[in-house]
């Protein structure tokens, strides 16, 4: 353009007519995102072509330069909005093209060998007791409450009437999380928390009556044995009314063992001590594998331990502001997994934990 027709206006546009043509051809030739970046940095990079004419005008006259520079100036921005257009067109077709790859056909039909049948799976023997003891509680009249798994110490221990010192903590290996200051934080060993919640939550609103069953998951530093499990599921009830007696207490207990265990399954209490309810007691249901007839797993007895019960001890309803000379309540507790264990037979409760199909297609 510098040449000797470079003062030819006319002629310095056509040229400027043909580089952007061809350019543009250059452009929507691109078929990918990379394709086109090369694609602009060789029609509008600092050594393409029309780069090249922007550094020629100054050999033009004035007036030339002027027409040929609005020239140039149009063609580039039209260059530049079909560069931008290209980009947006070819990102979305690669966005749909790796969508596309990525699928996964939910349809498809695996047909399984002979010797391998696909088997459909099912919820854990834990989580179907669960259910099934919520469904009779709730049955029953009760609602159902959950709360956190990390505890402070307050809930866990103090407000159940079991301070720093008392004897009872050794009943409980607990897992610390946080020890002082602000508070010290445990992993709660029983569910009995969600107890003095529920109340502290009944006065707040007034809403005292509560009948309520409170599953979940625990946590003691227990050895796993065919009994136990560091980690173990427990459900408590708690009822708080007027004129609530021990009796009330027993008919709950046995309404639900015959409801849940069948009717040949019933309950006896017998006295113990629990630092949160007084008096205490633990109950037994008949032996699930004799009937009450007496063998080894009930070691003649006909009776099996199921867990702990009693009525709410006034020390709990002054912790949480409930006067017990107006109300008075029971609360009863033990483990989803023994209840598993006695309804299934199952031998040991380890197994429970274990990944073994074989044991768990039976359920």
């Amino acid at each position: 353009m510098a040449g000797s027709g470079a003062s030819d206006p006319n002629r310095t546009l056509g040229d400027l007519d043909a580089l952007a043509a061809a350019a543009a051809r250059t452009i929507e030739q691109a078929s990918t995102t990379a394709e086109l970046e090369r694609a602009e940095t060789a029609t509008l990079g600092r050594r393409s072509p029309l780069a090249e004419a922007r550094r020629a005008l100054g050999s033009l006259d004035p007036e030339a330069r002027r027409e040929a520079g609005r020239r140039l100036n149009d063609l580039w921005s039209s260059l530049e909005a079909l560069v931008a257009r290209s980009r947006a067109e070819l990102a979305r077709q690669e966005r749909v093209a790796a969508l596309v790859a990525d699928r996964l056909d939910l349809t498809e039909v695996v047909l399984a060998t002979v010797r391998s049948p696909l088997r459909r799976g099912h919820r854990h023997l834990v989580s179907t007791t669960r259910d099934a003891l919520e469904d009779v509680f709730v049955a029953m009249g009760f609602q159902v409450a959950e709360g956190p798994e990390a505890e402070t110490d307050w809930y866990n221990f103090e407000a159940l009437n079991i301070p720093p010192a008392h004897p009872a903590r050794g009943m409980y290996d607990s897992f610390y999380l946080e020890v002082g200051e602000p508070e010290t934080v445990v992993l709660r060993t029983h569910t009995s928390p969600v107890q003095i919640r529920l109340m502290e939550a009944a006065v707040a609103a007034d809403s005292i009556p509560i009948h309520a069953v409170i599953p979940g998951r625990c946590y003691r530093r227990d050895t796993a044995d065919a009994s136990h499990l560091p980690v173990f599921h427990q459900v408590e009830g708690l009822v708080v009314d007027e004129g609530i007696t021990f009796a009330d207490l027993a008919g709950t207990i046995e309404t639900f063992t015959t409801a849940y265990f069948g009717p040949k399954v019933h309950a006896r209490l017998r006295p113990s001590y629990f630092p949160f309810t007084e008096p205490s007691a633990e109950y037994d249901i008949t032996c699930t594998l004799c009937l009450g007839a007496g063998c080894r797993t009930c070691s003649g007895t006909g009776w099996l331990e199921l867990g702990g019960c009693g009525m709410v001890d006034p020390a709990v309803f002054a912790a949480v502001g409930i006067d017990p000379e107006v109300w008075s309540g029971f609360a009863f507790g033990f483990g989803i997994d023994r209840c598993a264990q006695m309804r299934h037979q199952v031998a040991d409760m380890r197994s429970l934990l274990e990944s073994d199909v074989r044991f768990l297609r039976q359920f």
